[in-house]
């Protein structure tokens, strides 16, 4: 089993960095999508709302490998898809991986960030809008921090799933940490590289749950200086 680390313990590692900049990557993309979609989602007009539904909807209520099938395997049957400007991006495994995951991101941290908006007290934004503060000053600078705030704990186990379910990007040919796994367990059929990655998995996890942990500490502190 150590003969297994020595051996192939170099392309997990590598395999694991790219897991994690797939992630961190796709996590930056989805937040800067999903706040937009939030807000259409809580919108009066039907134009605005329906739409970002639609798409909240797609993408949480399909499984990622679909998607990511999809995008991958599916665009890629279209000539004027393989002839076009977004084939750069299509074209490539890694590429598309990080799209399919930000996509499905952004659709499940819209829904948080609703929640959270949802409940930030009304007699806040009153308060704001008496002062004559404009609407996006509003959103800017009272509802979204605090709809932020309250959406944390829920936007870090977002963040752990998509941790688990970046594993699915091995199957359109991503070399991540289980893209790595599965090439090293072909070659030579040993059950162990599987613990190995499980282990890498959960140390990743770990960072993770603890960034989050540290991040709302310091939330905490803040609000309490600033109060």
């Amino acid at each position: 089993m150590l003969d297994l680390w020595i051996t192939y313990g170099d392309r997990l590692i590598d395999g694991a960095v790219i897991t994690v900049r797939l992630v961190a990557l796709a996590c930056v993309i989805g937040l800067v999508l999903a706040v937009p979609l939030a807000l259409a989602r809580r919108s009066d007009r039907r134009w605005v709302s329906v739409p970002a539904y639609l798409y909240i909807y797609f993408f949480r209520g399909t499984p990622l490998i679909v998607q990511l099938a999809l995008l991958y395997y599916g665009l890629a049957q279209f000539e004027a898809v393989r002839e076009g400007p977004l084939w750069i991006v299509l074209g490539d495994a890694e590429y598309c991986g990080l799209l399919g995951l930000s996509l499905n991101t952004a659709a499940y941290v819209a829904e948080i960030l609703r929640g959270g908006i949802a409940a930030v007290p009304r007699g806040e934004v009153e308060a704001a809008e008496a002062c004559g503060m404009p609407r996006a000053a509003v959103y800017g600078r009272i509802v979204l921090p605090r709809a932020i705030r309250i959406a944390w704990p829920a936007y870090g186990n977002e963040v752990i799933l998509l941790l688990k379910g970046s594993a699915l990007v091995s199957t359109i040919t991503v070399y991540d940490l289980m893209g790595e796994t599965r090439s090293v367990f072909s070659r030579g059929y040993d059950d162990a590289v599987y613990l190995y990655a499980a282990g890498l998995y959960l140390i990743l996890a770990l960072a993770a749950t603890g960034a989050f942990r540290l991040g709302e500490r310091r939330m905490n502190r803040y609000l309490r200086a600033a109060g």
